[in-house]
């Protein structure tokens, strides 16, 4: 059947609206408590179910534009096995989603679990018939990352391309939506990202902003001006995160910081080829298919100092670890390096 038109499609009301955010915020409480009386099981994972995408940002080498997305009945069975593991909360990335042609089954899978169901995209293909899909298939939360107001040769995910899709997911969507702006990498002009917060605030949105790595996957401090729209945009966002990122003014200021890494454990990367894997930067640590891993494997990899922590600069690893940033110190240790993941460009999300 086509795609129902704009027309036809009626934006959720602001009771059903409220519902559903209060029910999310509830849920999300209850995996919070859980991962306080238990360190068994992984709290976050990140799953690729394809690589391809549309764009070509310059500071990436987390995509390409051929890859074929991973089966459905595969791609089925690696949520199945996070559920298994016992997985709070799974964020879908890429590539870019939106190319996938499963990604609603996917995120079904993920909500029949029991998890919490995330996904980071560029939004370049969202429209008001697939914000309602995800609706209905039960996405709780969604991130956009938008680098600058005015495209240009580092980045095409410019707010003047995508403002019509943000005015969408306003009018449309019932999950949850951050949007990331970023200093640093390249970026032309800083004060883009205190315009981008500006925008996402106004339209009700949640606001964040990030470090873009440089060429050689390693963050330089902010220059003067980049670090006057850093702390402008944290002066404008929700500060109730604050005690989850204090770790990021050492990394503004090109520091290092003393904390437990619990990659491997409490957050899991799922690469497309089903490998659990500490993050994006140390692929093939540990490098074990996910139907294999196991509760031992988890309750191992919490217990294991990770040698490139001090310098880590993953945010959602940062988070997931500061739950236990207080119990378990960590005995044995490993100091992973990656053949092909050392130069990825990952973003530091500051809230």
């Amino acid at each position: 059947m086509p795609a129902a038109s704009t027309q036809t499609l009626k934006p959720p009301s602001k009771l059903r609206r409220r519902w559903k955010g209060a029910t999310r915020k509830v849920r999300e409480l209850t995996s919070i408590g859980w991962a306080l009386a238990s360190t068994g099981h992984p709290y976050m994972a990140q799953v690729v179910p394809m690589r391809r995408c549309n764009l070509a940002c310059t500071y990436c080498n987390e995509y390409d534009d051929f890859s074929e997305a991973v089966p459905l009945d595969e791609m089925l069975r690696r949520i199945d096995h996070l559920g298994r593991l016992g997985t709070s909360v799974i964020t879908i990335s890429g590539g870019e989603p939106l190319l996938n042609p499963h990604l609603e089954e996917i995120i079904a899978r993920i909500r029949k679990n029991g998890a919490i169901a995330g996904m980071i995209t560029n939004g370049y293909l969202l429209m008001p018939d697939r914000i309602h899909r995800l609706n209905k298939a039960g996405l709780d939360h969604m991130q956009i990352s938008i680098d600058n107001v005015m495209p240009d040769a580092v980045s095409k995910k410019s707010l003047k391309v995508l403002d019509k899709k943000l005015q969408m997911l306003a009018e449309h969507a019932e999950f949850h939506v951050n949007i990331n702006s970023v200093v640093g990498g390249g970026i032309a002009n800083p004060d883009d990202a205190r315009v981008v917060s500006e925008r996402a605030l106004g339209l009700g949105f949640s606001s964040t902003i990030g470090i873009i790595h440089d060429g050689s996957g390693q963050l330089k401090p902010l220059a003067e001006a980049e670090r006057k729209v850093w702390d402008k945009v944290r002066s404008m966002t929700r500060r109730s995160y604050s005690r989850f990122n204090h770790f990021q003014e050492a990394i503004a200021n090109g520091k290092t910081n003393d904390w437990r890494c619990r990659a491997g454990g409490r957050y899991l990367y799922l690469c497309e080829d089903g490998l659990v894997h500490y993050c994006s930067q140390q692929r093939g640590f540990p490098g074990v298919p996910v139907a294999e891993y196991t509760t031992a494997d988890v309750k191992r990899e919490f217990l294991t100092e990770k040698g490139c922590a001090p310098s880590c600069t993953i945010s959602c690893v940062h988070q997931v670890s500061y739950i236990d940033h207080w119990r378990a110190p960590q005995k044995d240790s490993i100091t992973p390096g990656s053949s092909h993941g050392s130069g990825s460009q990952e973003l530091v999300q500051i809230r």
